[in-house]
């Protein structure tokens, strides 16, 4: 009898540790990672990153929404947006990109009910004092360093000068600001002219219409006066499909979007037509683009990075949190798995580093550069 009771026992015991496996395996992919994006109006390919995160692991594991494309106004939605994914007890981790104004109180909101979240912020338009105490992992390009890039690649493609379209909401950011004086400086260095024109801020009056609108109009202008050797660089997403156009029409030198990427901008430009299954093959789209350029007689005078840095921060690092929530690295920040999801996805070598400011490190605020190409 005592055997048969401590068989019975051995049973039940198999039978109990089965369930708490199988039950822990469900716990384990009962998971979901929510991302906050642009709408293909502001920045399609951002866009489209959360889109190919969604096709990879399926509704029942990613949430995808937008913030408005006149965010400025309407930061509420923004907050509102991330509540409503971080209010859903499967999401373990946010990816926001780009991190549009609204995204730091939204944080602040998300925090007052889940604490346990993996926070990860792509391209902040926030200031590092403000956003790296709140987000695990700040992404951004490294827009001090472009002070520095942007000039000597123009004068690499020929030009002579460098005209900066900006606003004064872009010129409130720390980072864009203090690159706009070093890429003044560095042009001083270089022998290059430096114009710094104002051009209607999309989440204005005008809208992203009007804005576009006086980018196309502008070129031409700026070229007819200080000649095609003229590099444009302008510091928004939306403004880049006109630049693009209006300096192929008219000859001009393109040293990169403000987000480099081979996607961002160029294919509707040229009016490429880029397929699903098309939108993350980087050889293609660049060997396309330089068969555009070549036909349209600009070879050698538009550049950008060989990798499309928003949709990285995107893919890549919803690739970081999936690997964080089951369980294969416990710190919110792991510097060589984070650089190895973005090299892994880019292709290339990814130059990272914390960024400083005024001899302030910022940990978790990281900062990317990548080399050139030229179509």
């Amino acid at each position: 009898m005592n055997h048969f009771r401590k068989n019975i026992l051995l049973v039940l015991t198999v039978v109990l540790l089965l369930s708490v496996m199988a039950f822990s395996a469900l716990g384990q992919d009962n998971w979901k990672i929510g991302i906050l994006t642009s709408t293909v109006t502001q920045n399609e390919e951002e866009f489209r990153a959360a889109q190919h995160v969604l096709a990879k692991y399926g509704p029942e594991h990613v949430i995808v929404m937008t913030y408005p494309d006149k965010f400025m106004d309407e930061q509420e939605t923004t907050i509102a947006n991330m509540v409503s994914m971080a209010s859903d007890p499967d999401v373990k981790a946010l990816i926001i990109c780009q991190a549009v104004p609204g995204t730091s109180p939204g944080i602040d909101s998300v925090k007052e009910i889940r604490d346990d979240l993996l926070i990860i912020v792509g391209t902040p338009h926030d200031d590092p004092p403000v956003i790296s105490p709140r987000a695990d992992i700040v992404l951004a390009m490294d827009d001090v360093g472009m002070g520095y890039t942007i000039p000597v690649q123009a004068q690499k493609l020929g030009a002579r000068t460098l005209v900066h379209y900006s606003f004064p909401r872009h010129m409130a950011f720390l980072t864009l600001s203090t690159r706009r004086d070093i890429m003044k400086e560095e042009c001083a260095r270089l022998g290059l002219d430096f114009v710094e024109a104002d051009s209607p801020d999309p989440t204005g009056d005008a809208g992203i219409t009007g804005s576009q609108q006086f980018i196309l109009e502008d070129v031409p202008r700026m070229v007819e006066k200080y000649g095609k050797d003229t590099c444009f660089f302008s510091t928004n997403c939306s403004q880049q499909i006109p630049l693009i156009s209006a300096i192929v029409s008219t000859g001009a030198l393109y040293a990169q979007p403000c987000c480099p990427s081979p996607y961002h901008g160029f294919p509707s430009a040229l009016g490429i037509e880029v397929s699903e299954d098309k939108m993350g093959d980087l050889p293609w789209i660049i060997e396309e683009i330089t068969k555009v350029m070549a036909e349209k007689g600009v070879s050698g005078r538009l550049s950008t990075w060989p990798a499309p840095v928003a949709m990285m921060f995107i893919e890549a690092g919803a690739e970081y949190a999936k690997d964080w929530i089951q369980g294969k690295f416990t710190e919110k920040m792991n510097i060589p798995v984070l650089l190895e999801k973005l090299s892994d996805y880019a292709g290339v070598d990814i130059d990272l580093k914390a960024f400083e400011h005024e001899g302030v490190t910022y940990d978790n605020f990281l900062v990317v550069l990548l080399d050139y190409i030229t179509f």
